[in-house]
């Protein structure tokens, strides 16, 4: 019995404080919105009305780009504090474009305009849902300090709610109409912040904006895609050209020498025939360097951990592997992870100045996650011609993701995520 009252007491304590807490932070946000959403939507509009003369051109990207800012910010607060997800769906602005294609690339973009429309409903009715919780703990709690002697100094025909108060027991009355708006905002109040959160993302995030976005992308990606595989079977074609090939026709050549020597000059002849073994042996590495190229047979006897093992001992810098993996992922995924981790490295040996390498490669939640650590001199980036860019393309085929940590003096943390199911 003292048992089941402690925990109810506690239980009753730990929603008080979560209200409490809905409240403040809806103040707050209430607060910080109204001002800063009437500014970036005021400055956005007299930024984008001065392009016609030329000076929006300039201005336009930044304030565009400070609106996407707040706008992130916002939906991180909507997963955090109301479990609210929204996924933002801009498209990318080529980094080397100049300031006319940046303006017009971000106003043709239809997030831009649903950021603007965003700003818009967040100063009104986004402003009148964040104020409401607070609103319902504050206003009750006038109405207790009014029964408990705050009454004496009113002026005559003061009104809390629709209760007159002018004495005593009005005061009371005032004081029973607060703890019933208490008792509701107990059970509003967190229900009326998941209502904001959804109120943005019904303005800023949209399931047909999403679908469209999502078929974009995967266009890019198979486009990407096409063109990858197609400069792959041109590398295959050279490198069987200049190597395995010419060795192939030139130890036909020695052959024939050979067989013309064999009986006017043996000794010729059996020098041409070490010579043509030796190049039957270099063609036959170069073939099996291919082969390892195009799919290793590690990876296809072993699986991606032994793979990834072995790459990391051919390496010339000390490197330490930690592989949980409960099975074993589709073929396609496994050879997609494998080249994306060889470039990574390869990238990481020749550029990084690193002496010390760390591979962790694991399965959860349905995805398949490779993290990459050294402790060179970072500074790297994707894009602007680096090997990151072709190892976000390879991944985004399957619906990968890959975050890069690189600040300047290091380290670099290069992540690789792929949503696979293991066998």
């Amino acid at each position: 019995m003292t048992i089941d009252t402690k925990n109810r007491g506690g239980q009753r304590e730990q929603r008080l404080k979560g209200m409490a807490k809905g409240a403040a932070r809806t103040l707050g946000l209430a607060l910080v919105s109204l001002p800063a959403s009437v500014l970036c939507f005021v400055l956005s509009a007299v930024s984008i009305s001065l392009i016609p003369i030329g000076i929006g051109i300039v201005t336009t990207p930044y304030m565009l780009t400070a609106v996407r800012t707040y706008a992130n910010w916002r939906r991180a607060l909507a997963a955090e504090w109301g479990g609210v997800r929204i996924t933002p769906s801009y498209r990318p602005v080529p980094k080397d474009a100049n300031p006319w294609g940046r303006t017009f690339g971000m106003l043709g973009d239809p997030a831009t305009w649903r950021d603007l429309r965003w700003l818009l409903a967040d100063m009104t009715a986004g402003f009148t849902t964040a104020v409401l919780p607070a609103a319902l703990l504050l206003y009750p709690l006038e109405g207790i300090l009014i029964a408990i002697a705050l009454w004496r100094v009113l002026p005559d025909g003061y009104w809390y709610g629709f209760v007159p108060v002018s004495d005593q027991t009005s005061a009371l009355g005032a004081g029973a109409l607060a703890l019933v708006l208490l008792f509701l905002a107990h059970f509003l109040t967190p229900r009326l912040l998941h209502g904001h959160f959804l109120l943005t993302r019904a303005v800023l995030g949209s399931n047909r904006s999403e679908l469209t976005e999502r078929v974009r992308v995967l266009s890019e990606t198979r486009r990407d895609a096409v063109d990858t595989s197609a400069a792959e079977l041109r590398r295959i074609e050279r490198d069987l050209h200049d190597g395995a090939q010419a060795r192939l026709v030139a130890m036909g050549m020695d052959l024939g020498t050979i067989e013309a020597l064999i009986e006017k000059d043996p000794a010729k002849a059996r020098e041409l025939l070490a010579h043509a073994r030796r190049s039957s042996a270099e063609a036959l590495t170069e073939l099996r360097e291919l082969v390892r190229g195009i799919h290793p047979p590690v990876l296809a006897e072993r699986g991606l951990g032994d793979a990834v093992r072995a790459l990391a001992l051919r390496l010339p810098v000390a490197t330490e592997v930690t592989v949980e993996l409960s099975g074993r992922a589709e073929a396609p995924v496994e050879s997609a992870a494998y080249f994306a981790v060889s470039e990574v490295l390869t990238n990481t040996v020749k550029h990084s100045g690193a002496d010390r390498i760390w591979i962790d490669l694991h399965h959860a939640d349905g995805h398949l996650r490779v993290g990459i650590t050294d402790n060179g001199k970072g500074g790297a980036v994707i894009g602007a011609g680096s090997g990151l860019t072709g190892v976000e393309r390879r991944l985004g085929t399957f619906d990968g993701v890959l975050a890069v940590s690189s600040p300047v003096g290091g380290p670099t943390l290069v992540t690789m995520e792929m949503p696979c199911a293991l066998s």
